[in-house]
């Protein structure tokens, strides 16, 4: 192969990545993000990044290590997760399991209702978790550690859980990934 064909192949191959990685850095903020659907969900009026909901919790809100529906799982930030995670708790199995309903955790963007998350704490007191990934189908190998549950005022002004909810414009009444117990997606 001449030099000019290289040189040629690999001008087109930059160009082709630049093409790619550009929109999508862009678009960064461009899909829904786990922050304001918990917030939409649970009637938390909280804002920030995931990470930063406990701290902004305290005084404003109950926060404990017993999960409660309608209350919102709050997940600690790592070099995994360098965000943090906010999800809420969608119903009780077991001392040790809920479902969780949330956004952007299996799925860029995608909304998830009902997924297995366990209690794998030593201690049992909800500072270590599994969490349903759809891509694996499975609980996976990661553990996610959990500041605990920040619980909704009796008072908020945000939707009762299960009703329809407007994010970014669009109803969600349908979510872009229902996710049920086993993980099994459907629209």
């Amino acid at each position: 192969m001449s030099f000019r064909a290289l040189t040629a192949r690999f001008a087109l191959m930059v160009a082709l990545c630049l093409a790619t990685s550009v929109p999508a850095m862009a678009k960064k903020s461009s899909y829904l993000q786990c922050v304001p659907f918990a917030r939409e969900v649970s009637g938390i009026d909280i804002r920030g990044n995931a990470w930063t909901w406990w701290g902004q919790a305290e005084g404003r809100y109950e926060r404990g290590n017993e999960p409660e529906v309608g209350s919102v799982m709050s997940f600690k930030k790592t070099g995994r997760n360098p965000f943090g995670h906010v999800a809420m708790v969608s119903a009780i199995v077991s001392d040790r399991e809920v479902l969780l309903t949330h956004a952007n955790w299996s799925y860029r963007g995608g909304i998830e209702r009902n997924v297995r998350a366990i209690d794998v704490s030593p201690a049992g007191d909800w500072s270590q978790v599994k969490v349903w990934f759809a891509p694996t189908a499975s609980m996976g190998t990661t553990v996610f550690p959990v500041n605990g549950f920040i619980y909704p005022n009796d008072d908020k002004d945000g939707p009762a859980f299960g009703q329809p909810l407007e994010l970014a414009g669009r109803k969600v009444e349908r979510p872009l990934l229902l996710a049920s117990f086993m993980g099994k997606s459907s629209l």
